[in-house]
């Protein structure tokens, strides 16, 4: 059993699962509906991008208690849905116009930062400090995390929020850190990291920074 099987499996059946809320709370107003749409194509893409540009540290084996404990863990995320649907909450349309428009900018940031930590570590191993990389050395988590907060935007409910703020804290921030300690090796780092943000963008940094190319370990 491997890491990637339990996490896809709750992507590909996030569909499934607020599809089949809206059926059994007879819910189909608009609230529900654009949930199903962003989260469930969230998940569609992360499918496909399993099979395009799959993420390495995915493919660590476990053991069929830890799947199944894992399984549990992520399947908080559901909580949202499951609130928006069976509270009958209708969000404003201001609120649902804010909610696509985080969802799209965490996606792209999300799967467009995987992307270029895939193909260039494909080609070249080394330390990225290009691209979505230049001044954010976590593209790829902020964009997760902007995507998991519209989900959360969109319930109305503290819950939520709270369960993001947990997945944060307890696995986000100490995979950044570890990525940090292990990218540290190279000697062009502490230029790049007082030039970077761990997980925000730094706007203004040392524009001469010579970091050469390359990618995210």
């Amino acid at each position: 059993m491997k890491v990637k099987y339990i996490i896809n499996l709750h992507k590909g059946t996030t569909f499934i699962f607020v599809l089949g809320l809206m059926v059994a709370y007879h819910n189909f107003t608009l609230g529900p509906w654009v949930y199903l749409a962003l989260h469930g194509t969230y998940g569609f893409l992360w499918l496909l991008k399993d099979q395009l540009y799959p993420d390495k540290q995915w493919e660590q084996e476990i053991s069929l208690l830890t799947s199944l404990v894992g399984f549990a863990a992520i399947s908080l995320y559901w909580v949202a849905p499951f609130i928006l649907i069976s509270n009958q909450v209708e969000p404003p349309l201001p609120l649902v116009a804010a909610a696509i428009i985080l969802n799209i900018l965490g996606v792209f940031l999300h799967y467009g930062s995987d992307a270029q930590k895939y193909y260039t570590l494909k080609y070249q191993a080394g330390l990225i400090t290009d691209g979505f990389f230049a001044r954010c050395r976590n593209t790829n988590y902020l964009g997760e995390i902007l995507i998991y907060l519209t989900f959360a935007m969109l319930t109305m409910h503290w819950l939520p929020f709270v369960i993001l703020g947990g997945f944060i804290a307890g696995i986000f921030i100490p995979n950044m850190l570890k990525k940090d300690q292990s990218l540290s090796r190279y000697p062009e780092f502490d230029v790049y990291k007082t030039n970077s943000g761990l997980l925000f963008p730094k706007l203004f940094g040392n524009s001469s920074q010579t970091a050469e190319k390359s990618a995210k370990a």
